[in-house]
């Protein structure tokens, strides 16, 4: 019997207005608030398995507390979006070491540390930090090494659920799914996942070490999951899949529009093919099919969320 992914047969047009509210609110606390606290409190937050994980419907990713998608937030800032996604019923927060690098971690620990009975964390390793330099490394060694730092950042004794950022092509995955076993037994980690393997990778991981979450780009405009064998797979093995960037980097939010301009210094956006002025203008009707709850308010230099 296999388990729901985060988003089964979801429809589009719901994927967007829920994601929208809480992207737009990223930066706006009270208006996180405002916009789900009501219906959390009605029984709306749903819980969604990631394998045997069970986890609220909708999740904050912190990626954006740490820059990318333009300057950090304020640490006070970031921290208060986070405290206020939990009272709006949001369990599941999603990291990364190499965002920031480190702050990221660094936040979601301070914000959610009074509250780490409640909720479920979601990190992930798979890179050599040194510097700014970004190479893949899932050497086992490696893998037992950064943990340590993770846990620190994140004011945790263990890691609900620990990724693999990106797979290693040097390092068989049966290795990789070997040291997160190891993890597992010393209760350092609970669950393992894997993000943006292929359909063979996850059988071959799962074969060593139970998955309980994949965690692949899926949006109205990326779709590669329905056709690459990854969403089936997850069906067939009963793994849960995370969406990353379900409102396309913030495209289909509605609010970038072909003026928009993205600092190249602060959003790495800026380099991206899609980001382009005539991309955004030869995509735009994408935008225009798509229903959103709020007014589509056009940004004219960054975009957080």
């Amino acid at each position: 019997m296999t388990q729901t992914p985060v988003f089964p047969q979801f429809s589009r047009r719901g994927l967007l207005a829920t994601g929208s509210a809480l992207s737009a609110a990223l930066l706006l606390p009270k208006a996180l608030s405002a916009q789900t606290a009501g219906a959390a409190s009605r029984g709306a937050m749903k819980v969604r398995k990631l394998g045997p994980l069970s986890v609220s419907e909708t999740g904050v990713g912190a990626m954006t507390l740490a820059g990318v998608y333009g300057p950090p937030a304020d640490r006070n800032q970031g921290i208060a979006v986070l405290r206020s996604a939990r009272e709006a019923g949001i369990t599941f927060f999603d990291t990364a070491e190499v965002y920031g690098p480190y702050t990221s971690e660094e936040i979601v620990g301070e914000a959610l540390k009074p509250f780490r009975d409640e909720v479920v964390i979601a990190t992930k390793f798979g890179f050599q930090i040194d510097g700014d330099g970004r190479d893949r490394n899932s050497r086992p060694e490696h893998i037992k090494s950064v943990v340590e730092g993770s846990l620190k950042r994140l004011r945790t004794d263990h890691i609900d659920l620990y990724y693999q950022h990106r797979v290693d092509p040097n390092v068989p995955i049966e290795d990789v799914a070997g040291a997160v076993t190891d993890l597992i037994a010393e209760g350092k980690v609970i669950h393992f996942g894997l993000s943006e393997p292929s359909a063979r990778t996850i059988r071959r991981a799962h074969a060593v070490q139970p998955i309980s979450a994949i965690q692949n780009e899926y949006s109205f405009w990326t779709r590669d999951v329905e056709k690459n064998g990854v969403l089936a797979v997850c069906e067939e093995l009963g793994i849960g899949l995370v969406p990353w960037s379900p409102l396309g980097q913030g495209y289909l939010t509605g609010r970038i529009d072909p003026n928009t301009r993205l600092d190249p210094k602060t959003d790495m956006r800026a380099t991206f093919p899609r980001f382009q002025p005539d991309a955004l203008r030869t995509n735009r009707p994408v935008v225009d099919i798509l229903p959103t709850r709020r007014a589509r308010r056009p940004v004219r230099s960054r975009w957080l969320g």
